[in-house]
């Protein structure tokens, strides 16, 4: 999922991980309730399978209602438009992917043990958030700018994370390469690039492209594994 975002706003626009956009913020919904996410997430599926199979410019609202078989005010109620359908479901993989590295201030583990840990589960929540994961990529021009702003706030929150460990574990003689910034966009491009060609009816089943994605984000980063310690 990651993908470079060289441009992140200021410290007075964002403070914290941006609001999720599954919350209610359109139509009429304003308290959510067991019930309503359950309804949210029938819209929600619906929507991602046209989305996939016709891109977003195509599917329309009209279809959306249609393929659930409920009236317009049904899907009305919990959103505004297509759009803001259509942001709420690449929001998850986006949080999903970019918040891999957040481990607690209290993880003992040294630093080469928490990429590790950190690109396998990039990869697999990749793989599980298919394919809204890869809605991004197919048609980054569908975004309004402030979800744009928020996207490349978690971008830059992941990079400077993972460059952090990067060089803390080449620092310890764990990991052998030479540009931190080329290495870790290199590493996460193996799961950005899945939208490319990833079918989860493909040969290998997602948790052996996941084993298979992370030995090779591996060899990326140069694990050394006559390292110390390793």
């Amino acid at each position: 999922m990651p993908t470079p975002l060289p441009t992140a706003p200021s410290d007075d626009a964002v403070r914290d991980i941006p609001r999720d956009p599954l919350l209610p913020a359109g139509g009429r919904q304003r308290r959510p309730t067991a019930d309503s996410d359950a309804k949210r997430e029938r819209i929600l599926q619906a929507a991602q399978a046209l989305f996939h199979a016709q891109g977003y410019a195509q599917t329309t609202m009209a279809q959306i209602v249609g393929a659930l078989g409920v009236t317009k005010p049904f899907v009305y109620y919990y959103f505004r438009n297509k759009q803001e359908i259509f942001e709420a479901l690449s929001w998850r993989p986006t949080v999903a992917c970019f918040t891999v590295l957040d481990f607690a201030a209290s993880d003992p583990r040294p630093a080469h043990e928490k990429v590790q840990d950190g690109l396998q589960r990039l990869i697999r929540a990749t793989i599980a958030h298919y394919p809204a994961a890869f809605f991004p990529y197919r048609e980054p021009q569908c975004y309004r700018p402030e979800y744009l702003e928020q996207s490349r706030w978690l971008a830059n929150h992941f990079y400077q994370q993972l460059c952090a460990l990067l060089e803390e574990g080449r620092a310890s003689g764990h990991f052998d390469f030479h540009e931190t910034r080329i290495t870790a966009q290199a590493a996460c491009s193996l799961p950005g690039f899945l939208y490319q060609w990833y079918r989860p009816d493909g040969r290998l089943d997602a948790e052996a492209m996941e084993q298979e994605l992370t030995r090779l984000a591996m060899r990326v980063i140069g694990l050394r594994v006559d390292a110390p310690g390793h």
